[in-house]
This record gives C-alpha cells, structure tokens and sequence, in this order.
C-alpha cells in the first residue's frame, strides 16, 4: 500500500515538475494567433499592432492565420480544436464568443466549455457609414429612406452575427425600419461592394472604414458607442440621434482552448497586459478610436460570462435568429 502510495505520489510530482518545466520553457517556437476575418478588417488590425508590440518586446515569434467564415466560427472552432499547449490562440472577438452562441442554435464550439479567456485587448465602437456620394446626410435621412421602401435598401455586415450586424438589427427594430442584411466575410470585401454600390450601408469597425472616410469614398452618421469618439468628433452616437441608451460595442479578447496550463494563460496575459501599457501601442489603439483593455484571467472570465448573458438577451428582445 505504501509503495503504491509513493510510486503514485512520484508520478504527480513528476508531472507537476513537467508542467513546471514547460511554462517556464514556453515559448520555445512560434505562436500561431487565429483571426476568424479577413486580413484588413478591424479585428486583423488589432491583432497584427498586437503580435507586432510583443514579437519587439519579448522577442516571441507570433503569426497571424486569418481564417475566415461563419461569423468567426470557423477560425474560433480551429481553437477550440487545437492541442491546448499554448501554441495556438485565437483573437476572440464580441460576435463569436457572445453574439453567436445566442443567434444560432447550433455551434461548431461551446464559447463557455470550449475556449479559455487569456487576456483582454480592446473595445471599439462601431461606424455608421455610406458612400461620399449617398443621399443620405444623417441617420434621420436613412430611417426615413428605409421606412418608405420596406426591405429595398441592403446594409452590408462583416459576417453574419457582428456586432455591426445585430446592432443594425437592433437599431431597424428602435426605429420600425426593415432593410435586407448582406454578409461577407470580412469588413474589406463588404467595404468594397458598399463603395461599388451592391449595398447601401454598413456599421463598421473605424480601423476598417477611417482612411476611407477621410479619403473621401465614405461618409461617416453615427457612431454606436455611448460617447463621440476623439477620432471622429463631429459625428454623433445613434443615442444623441434619437435612440436613447443605443450602445453596441466590438471587444476582442486572446483565448485558448480548453486545458491549456494556467501557468501558460498567466504568460500570454502579462505579455499582452505589458504591451497594451507601452505609449506606442496605446496611441496606434487611440488613433483607430479603440480603447486598451486590462485585466487577469479570472477578470477576463467574468467580463466574457457576463457579455454572453447580456447579448443573449438582446438577440431575444430583438427576435433575431439565423437558423
């Protein structure tokens, strides 16, 4: 019995040394960071300032893979899937983790079994835009358009369940409009055809829409956030327009699948908590109207449960289902 005892307790001193060893090691090669959108858009940017700041910093090796489709499922289900080492993370982001799990009723992932919150990067509101060229000089102007030709005009979405495609969803349903949701897979390619004029509008993320807007090509109405933002200080929140506490707000957050070691999570998140505090980063972030966010682990936790019971509730109200 007693030999059996310590031959066991051996064995777990073992493997807690293993582990030790390992996070002390990691990283030891390169860190594959999933995007689930298309280079160019909103959340491909952030991660790309990101990996930059702390491949400088740390000397890691980090390579963005953008995977994607589904409303980010695609590239998120790639995470899920992945040997939970620390090797492979992904830029979760509010649609995949929050929006979707409440819209469909079938998931390629579990966002609360399946995935770990690491770290908290940034919150970014979303941009109201049309062609230089539209009609439309205010959002009065688009409610009132899309109310006198029911499902005429087509608003263009990064993929389907976005932020900026439910909060399109929420506002048409504030202000009795109906209006046909174009998704893409990407903010790039719906930029393209909003500019080409296979769609009339779109919310989208500043990162994405900014050099457009100031290049002319785009105009900007509204922006979602409670606030105006300091990059756009003219434009004003659909809240001032007329739809009082309107707030729909884009996040991205690292996550990892499921069993990767705490000690591992603990490295990523001071790594990239340590890069969100250099000036460098946080003006590039400011200068693309997103705020830095900061947190350990278990604050990440928190946030993330809370986001997906309060989007629930808002498909809900808002009687949105895609399947």
């Amino acid at each position: 019995m007693n030999k059996k005892f310590n031959l066991a307790l051996i064995t777990f001193l073992l493997s807690l040394h293993s582990l030790s060893s390992f996070a002390q090691a990691y990283p030891d090669r390169s860190i594959k960071l999933i995007v689930p959108y298309t280079p160019g858009g909103g959340t491909d940017t952030v991660a790309r300032m990101l990996a930059e700041k702390i491949s400088s910093d740390l000397k890691w090796t980090i390579l963005i893979d953008n995977k994607p489709g589904g409303g980010g499922n695609i590239g998120m289900d790639l995470v899920a899937k992945s040997k939970a080492d620390g090797y492979t993370l992904g830029m979760g982001q509010t649609s995949n983790l929050a929006i979707n799990p409440a819209l469909m009723s079938k998931m390629p992932f579990d966002a609360v079994n399946d995935l770990i919150p690491v770290a908290f990067v940034a919150e970014v509101p979303m941009v109201l835009v049309v062609t230089a060229n539209s009609p439309w000089k205010s959002l009065a102007d688009l409610v009132r358009a899309a109310k006198a030709k029911p499902d005429f005009y087509k608003q263009a979405t990064a993929g389907a369940g976005t932020v900026g495609h439910i909060g399109g969803e929420m506002l048409a349903g504030k202000a009795a409009y109906t209006v046909s949701y174009i998704p893409y897979k990407g903010a790039s390619p719906a930029i393209t055809d909003l500019i080409g004029g296979q769609t009339d509008f779109m919310f989208a993320t500043p990162q994405s829409v900014l050099g457009m807007i100031a290049g002319g090509k785009l105009r900007a109405l509204a922006v979602t956030s409670a606030n105006r933002i300091a990059i756009l200080p003219k434009i004003p929140t659909v809240s001032e327009e007329g739809y009082k506490g309107f707030e729909a707000t884009d996040w991205k957050i690292v996550v990892a699948p499921a069993g990767t070691p705490s000690d591992v999570i603990k490295k990523v998140n001071e790594a990239v908590q340590k890069a969100l505090k250099q000036p460098a980063l946080i003006n590039k972030l400011t200068e693309e109207a997103s705020s830095p966010m900061y947190g350990d682990p278990s604050a990440v936790l928190k946030y993330i449960r809370a986001e997906q019971r309060e989007w629930d509730a808002a498909v809900k109200a808002a009687g949105i289902k895609l399947d």
